[in-house]
């Protein structure tokens, strides 16, 4: 009986502490609750503040006597008013479709910010840094390989592979596939891109190899660029007619042949796959039956005093190839490479609406569409 006495208390208590203990938790959940809400509103709010540049007419000044009108039109509908340009690529015979916005995509050249890690990607392949499947281990809870890097567009892989790579290593595969020098034959006005004497003062080749800093590119460079990794590694020189004559007459004339690893371009195509179904380019992905590869880049060119989005892409329908670059600037933070891949999906919609690419095969199978494996989801974090 005095057992029993003696437990009362201390059970009154342990109920006591129980009950503080489910309050406690309670206020620490709504706590956190209105912690998150909080951050949301902020995060909201934040977004809805973002500057806009002001409207610009990007086909000012432009010749296109020679452009396929069709596809001019879905370009400068994708683009609208915003300042930038779109150059499209048949990349099988380096002939320039379309160039919306010609005095910008003629330029000297911009930042290439993370399309630069293209020429990384297959560097470092091809000087077997890499594989395609060795995972980085980039922090404690942290590894990437290159499929999900490119995807995602890490910038630690790539200044890790940038610095196991060397500045002269970097600068011989970047020029092997066209930076630095004119991606055009007899353009009228094109200006080539550079390439820096030596690795960046501030960030080394980790700014190099990740964000494109020390270079210049322009959306003719790029554009070439990916036609050779859209044919299986032909450099063709881009030319650009201005007439039917011009059209009649066109011939391929090819630059050079990458001399890369065998499986280089098939290995970086499944990363590119990659940004387009789950990464930085999801946004491009106006049907998923297509297949479209892309890399995306958002800098700042500070020569240049100007915010950067690039897309670089191209898409396999049917027996029809095409390379689109869409390049897009600012003084203001108002673009993005995610944002230049959404102008590029519509580009593409554009075109799939008006029967573009089922005009020239519509009895492809799926499965004969391509021999890469379908990438969903993304696990790059484990």
């Amino acid at each position: 009986m005095r057992g029993t006495i003696c437990l009362a208390p201390l059970l009154a208590a342990l109920l006591g502490l129980a009950a503080g203990a489910a309050a406690q938790q309670t206020a620490v959940s709504r706590a956190s609750a209105a912690k998150k809400a909080k951050a949301a509103k902020a995060a909201t709010a934040k977004k809805k503040r973002l500057p806009k540049a002001p409207p610009v007419d990007p086909t000012a000044g432009d010749d296109p006597d020679g452009d396929d009108l069709t596809v001019r039109r879905a370009a400068v509908d994708a683009l609208g008013d915003q300042a930038g340009s779109i150059v499209v690529v048949d990349p099988n015979n380096g002939r320039i479709l379309t160039m919306v916005n010609q005095k910008l995509a003629l330029q000297s050249g911009f930042t290439p910010c993370s399309t630069i890690k293209l020429v990384t990607s297959l560097a470092a392949l091809t000087e077997h840094v890499v594989e395609k499947d060795t995972n980085l281990r980039l922090g404690r809870y942290m590894q990437f390989n290159m499929t999900n890097a490119l995807a995602k567009s890490n910038n630690e892989y790539f200044a890790a592979l940038g610095n196991k790579l060397g500045f002269e290593r970097v600068v011989h595969y970047a020029q092997m596939m066209g930076l630095g020098e004119k991606a055009g034959l007899d353009v009228d006005g094109e200006q080539p891109g550079t390439i820096t004497e030596a690795p960046p003062k501030w960030g080394g080749m980790g700014l190099m190899t990740s964000f494109g800093v020390g270079f210049s590119m322009t959306p003719l460079e790029l554009a070439a660029m990916l036609s050779s990794i859209a044919n299986g590694g032909t450099l063709y020189y881009l030319q650009y007619p201005k007439s039917a004559a011009g059209i009649e007459a066109f011939a391929p004339q090819v630059k050079r042949t990458l001399e890369i690893a065998p499986n280089g371009i098939n290995d970086i195509k499944v990363g590119m796959r990659g940004a387009v179904d789950y990464g930085t380019a999801r946004r491009a992905n106006y049907d998923p039956n297509e297949n479209i590869f892309g890399k995306t880049g958002t800098c700042t060119d500070f020569r240049a005093g100007s915010h950067m989005g690039w897309f670089g892409s191209f898409i396999e329908s049917g027996k029809r190839q095409l390379v689109v670059v869409v390049m897009l600037t600012s003084p203001v933070k108002s673009v993005s490479g995610p944002l230049a891949s959404g102008v590029a999906g519509a580009f593409y919609r554009n075109l799939s609406d008006q029967k573009y690419f089922a005009s020239t095969d519509v009895s492809m199978k799926s499965s004969e569409k391509s021999d890469l494996p379908e990438i969903l989801v993304c696990c790059s974090h484990h």
